[in-house]
């Protein structure tokens, strides 16, 4: 049977793996985003195995919303990297950190 434990062990594995990719790779964006994605799912997970082992539904339709949120910010994230790709023709973050008007 899984325990609470194995749900969090889980989660805590895939936040930590989120918070690596953020600190080794600083200068993609797209594996930003995807690191930042892994970090909501974590905490998605969290909130799912306290809500089932707990037997309250609250937990589950935040999670519901939080992944509304994911859906949309990737959306805009990937949309922003399309065009400074365009503009700029790259996506190291070291060369996009001068904002022109």
């Amino acid at each position: 049977m899984i325990t609470l434990a194995h749900f969090l062990t889980l989660s805590a594995l895939l936040f930590s793996i989120g918070i690596a990719g953020i600190i080794i790779n600083r200068k993609n964006i797209i594996v930003l985003l995807m690191c930042i994605e892994l970090m909501l799912l974590a905490v998605s997970i969290n909130l799912i195995a306290f809500s089932r082992f707990l037997g309250d539904v609250d937990g589950q339709v935040f999670v519901f919303f939080i992944l509304t949120v994911a859906a949309a910010e990737a959306a805009i994230g990937l949309a922003i990297l399309v065009t400074l790709f365009r503009n700029k023709r790259t996506i190291n973050v070291a060369e996009l950190d001068a904002m022109k008007g």
